[in-house]
């Protein structure tokens, strides 16, 4: 046991959301929905928790999360704020080691395994760190402590906020035993379903399944299944990973034809981007997106513009006559995606502006 790796999983509480009320004090103690505007196709970035009490979750389209709390408070993200405290928990996580692996602007990685803060004892770093978030930002964070990545991530989840939860090697085992399936990373709405299916509920149940078996029901997927069912996680934690695209998608529960529908689901998509790009200060040349259709026919249309794009609202400029100029709409979709490349890294571009596309005929035709 004496090598095992020491491994967390720091994960801001309600970021967003916490960040406008820290900063707005009206905000504080209210529903407060960082997203866009209710009235129109806007989406739910994220939410405080007394939001969260009445059922709004990220994603939601804010039509319905208006009509769950009329009384709550909608406000649009303002990501120069966010990359601040991002760039203040950075500092802080340095201080402890040189193996920080940001995942988001309000969650990353840390590997403590060689630090020489506490002996690194992986719950004295937390704690520590934990109170240094908010003794310097007035925010609360969570963390997971683990001797890997899938039990340090799950771990953060399971106390939140301001909290910390400790899965030793001694104790995955029994915790991976009881954890539902939908909490394993990769297993989305489809795959649980799935398993579901095959009377897969737990961890317990999912680790009955050999190697074999999980492999030709999921794919490349189901040796990781076999392997974390089992505690296995090698993944390092990499302080550099050079991306050549970034993107988010999702396989809907119901496949749907109506495009306004499917344009809240997409800008969802693009706020979740927005926050990755902003997380590096990343801006990007191609914007791509993905459909598969009922029929499983899958498609791809791209658009490279003349400004490079950090934005949803720049991503939704580019998205929304692409979709209009596909087979949505006339088929039935069942998963949405949005993809960007040619991506640029750092500071060296100037802010981009409102797009003016080449698209009008094309989006004025499909109308």
């Amino acid at each position: 046991m004496a090598d095992q790796r020491k491994i967390l999983h720091i994960d801001m509480d309600a970021f967003f959301a916490a960040v406008e009320q820290r900063d707005r004090p009206e905000l504080r103690g209210k529903p407060v929905i960082v997203g866009g505007d209710p009235n129109s196709r806007g989406v739910v970035a994220t939410c405080s928790y007394e939001a969260r009490r009445f059922g709004i979750h990220s994603a939601m389209a804010a039509s319905k999360a208006y009509r769950l709390c009329p009384q709550a408070i909608f406000v649009r993200p303002h990501f120069d704020a966010y990359r601040a405290v991002s760039q203040q928990i950075r500092t802080i996580f340095a201080e402890y080691t040189e193996l920080v692996e940001p995942l988001s602007l309000d969650e990353a990685f840390l590997d403590i395994t060689a630090s020489e803060k506490h002996r690194a004892s992986a719950t004295w770093v937390a704690q520590e760190i934990l109170s240094r978030i908010h003794q310097q930002t007035g925010l609360t964070a969570s963390a997971g402590a683990s001797y890997n990545k899938f039990l340090a991530k799950v771990a953060s989840d399971c106390n939140k906020p301001n909290g910390l939860t400790v899965i030793t090697p001694e104790q995955a085992e029994a915790f991976i035993a009881e954890l539902p399936i939908r909490r394993f990373f990769g297993v989305g709405k489809v795959t649980e379903k799935r398993m579901h299916a095959l009377g897969i509920e737990t961890g317990a149940e999912l680790r009955r399944y050999s190697r074999l078996d999980l492999q030709r029901l999921f794919g490349k997927n189901g040796d990781y299944f076999y392997q974390v069912a089992r505690g296995v996680d090698e993944r390092p934690v990499c302080p550099h990973r050079h991306r050549k695209s970034i993107g988010k998608e999702t396989t809907l529960q119901e496949d749907i034809d109506n495009c306004d529908q499917m344009l809240e689901i997409l800008n969802s998509l693009a706020l979740r981007i927005e926050a990755m790009l902003a997380n590096d200060n990343t801006r990007a040349g191609t914007v791509t997106l993905k459909l598969k259709f009922t029929d499983f026919r899958q498609t791809t249309l791209s658009h490279s513009p003349p400004q490079t794009v950090n934005n949803a609202d720049e991503m939704m400029a580019i998205i929304t006559p692409l979709l209009y100029g596909s087979d949505a709409g006339q088929l039935k979709v069942r998963l949405l995606g949005i993809t960007l490349s040619n991506l640029n890294l750092g500071d060296a571009l100037p802010p981009s502006k409102q797009l003016l596309l080449p698209f009008d005929g094309v989006l004025d035709a499909a109308i």
